[in-house]
């Protein structure tokens, strides 16, 4: 605790707020209490302390919401794996609680009234073995764990509830890891298991056996992933098309998530044989292979992104499309490096900082006829929305996935479409 008071305070719960955190008032000040539910009454403790407000975790449920159900997780709670925000809620309420939120962003930031609904990704009816990659953290001794809330502590746990059974079949949690800051345990729609190991400073880490069956990976930093045992480059599939990503690159956790957002994406994007489309921030070039396919060869998509191991492996899926191509940089400069001054219609999918002012404004400079915006922050997507909407592109669509359940986090698709007014 920093700056609070060991005594317990009670609550009377008011509403859902970003980040899995719910809000109460005590003697005039904001309190964000977790593990709590709107509508409850609950004894909480001060977990953090401001000018402004506090910060809370629920300790004793007063008087419970029909919301809440019992943790299915025994490392969930106050003090405990910070991985969940939600498992103490059904399904529904969780799903109703992030609508809430990115209704309310939409609202306050950006001025936007919109009905959100959160919509089920396929793969996990009951909210749990969906997360095909876990980044363990590692105790000096070797134990793996999970962070707490908002610490650097570490939770051991000897199994993670919404982990992929495979990935929970290659057991990292119940191996030492001694010399390793953490292990990443991956399973892939393909079948694949790999490991992707990261020493501690100038470390060697004994890798346990794990089996012929489980690729072994050491991440070198910079973006370099050696290969211990099998291959590098994984792979993913997305209808009949394959994807590799090397080591630990980003690709969607859930394995609903890929398809069921490239379905979106297209659907917004509304691309016609012929046009010319970008997809800013492409990562292996999930959406670009799909733009890339809806533009047919007479159009022509160019990715743009900075992580240099991804954009070797976008290069390699976009293969086959010769109307696609994949320039690596940071989109502002790359955008003007390669002279792009107009398309059809951009596809973004930032990381959670979002686009960001300078990158809005360029962007809306493009005179495309739409914008398709991929976020997975509710907060940052309003604040790019608001500017957007000062450039002449309003938000007109959005759609809303559960593509992280029992957390509080969200993944929404925004189509943006010029004011021709």
């Amino acid at each position: 605790m920093s700056g609070g008071t060991e005594v317990p305070i009670e609550l009377n719960v008011e509403r859902v707020a970003n980040g899995g955190w719910c809000v109460a008032r005590h003697e005039g000040r904001v309190v964000f209490v977790r593990h709590a539910l709107p509508g409850e009454r609950v004894l909480a403790e001060v977990t953090e302390e401001t000018t402004r407000f506090l910060r809370a975790d629920a300790i004793e449920i007063l008087d419970p919401s029909p919301d809440r159900v019992t943790p299915p997780c025994p490392f969930a709670g106050p003090g405990r794996c910070g991985g969940c925000d939600w498992q103490h809620a059904t399904l529904d309420a969780q799903r109703r609680f992030k609508a809430e939120v990115v209704a309310e962003q939409l609202q306050r930031l950006a001025g936007i009234d919109m009905k959100v609904d959160v919509e089920e990704v396929p793969g996990s009816p009951n909210g749990l073995g969906w997360r095909t990659r876990v980044q363990f953290a590692v105790t000096p001794d070797g134990v793996p764990g999970l962070r707490r809330h908002r610490s650097h502590e570490i939770e051991p746990v000897d199994a993670c509830l919404i982990a992929h059974p495979e990935v929970e079949r290659v057991g990292v949690e119940r191996r030492n890891w001694r010399g390793a800051s953490s292990v990443e345990p991956i399973t892939t729609s393909t079948g694949e298991r790999a490991v992707v190991v990261t020493p501690r400073s100038h470390r060697t880490v004994a890798v346990p056996d794990l089996g012929a069956d489980s690729y072994v990976l050491v991440d070198e930093g910079r973006g370099h992933a050696r290969a211990v045992r099998g291959r590098a480059g994984l792979t993913e599939r997305v209808g009949d098309r394959d994807f590799q990503v090397t080591g630990s690159g980003f690709w969607q956790v859930h394995p609903g998530a890929p398809a069921t957002l490239l379905d979106a994406v297209l659907e917004f994007a509304a691309v016609r044989p012929g046009d010319w489309a970008l997809d800013l921030y492409c990562g292996v070039g999930l959406f670009a292979a799909g733009l890339a396919e809806a533009t047919g060869p007479e159009g022509a998509v160019l990715g743009i992104e900075s992580d240099a191991r991804a954009v070797q492996d976008a290069r390699h899926n976009l293969r086959d499309l010769p109307q696609a191509r994949v320039e690596r940089g940071r989109v502002e400069d790359a955008l003007d490096r390669l002279g792009v001054e107009r398309a059809d219609v951009v596809v973004a999918d930032p990381p959670r900082t979002g686009l960001g002012r300078e990158v809005v404004y360029r962007v809306a400079g493009l005179d495309a006829a739409r914008i398709v915006y991929v976020s997975c922050d509710p907060a940052t997507l309003a604040r790019d929305l608001a500017w957007f909407a000062e450039r002449g592109y309003p938000a007109v669509d959005l759609r809303a996935f559960d593509a992280f359940p029992m957390t509080h986090h969200v993944e929404c698709v925004a189509l943006l479409v010029k004011d021709v007014a």
